[in-house]
Parts: C-alpha cells; sequence; structure tokens
C-alpha cells in the first residue's frame, strides 16, 4: 500500500478537522482517505466525503485491534 499525508501540521495537536491519508494500491489505485481526529477514525472509500464515510470512535478501535 501506498499511504500519502495530505495535510500536515508538525507538532500540533490533532485537532476535530483531523489528518487526511491519501490510500494506493502499489500500482497507483486510489482507494480511498482515511481520516484521524481527536474523536476517532473516518474510512472514505473511493470519493466519500468525510459525512458519508465509516466512522469509528477511538475507544472502539482500540477494542477492536485488542480483540484481534
Amino acid at each position: 500500500m501506498q499511504v500519502k499525508i495530505k495535510s500536515f501540521d508538525v507538532g500540533m495537536e490533532v485537532k476535530s478537522k483531523g489528518i487526511e491519508f491519501d490510500i494506493y494500491k502499489p500500482n497507483g489505485e486510489r482507494l480511498g482517505d482515511v481520516v484521524l481526529s481527536m474523536t476517532g477514525l473516518i474510512w472514505c472509500e473511493g470519493k466519500t466525503s468525510r459525512k458519508k464515510g465509516k466512522k469509528i470512535k477511538w475507544e472502539e478501535f482500540i477494542d477492536w485491534m485488542e480483540g484481534r
């Protein structure tokens, strides 16, 4: 996978707008974006907007990862 940062402010706390990453397959095909915010993660497949993306709170994400 290729992961690219869309916007990044070094040395700053993650705020409500979050940090957005572009996700690509190794062949360059764009899969979507993932947004890390202070409230959790948002997966935006393809060209899905943040509002329509799949959201997960940090607590749920941590529980899911630790249960693997």
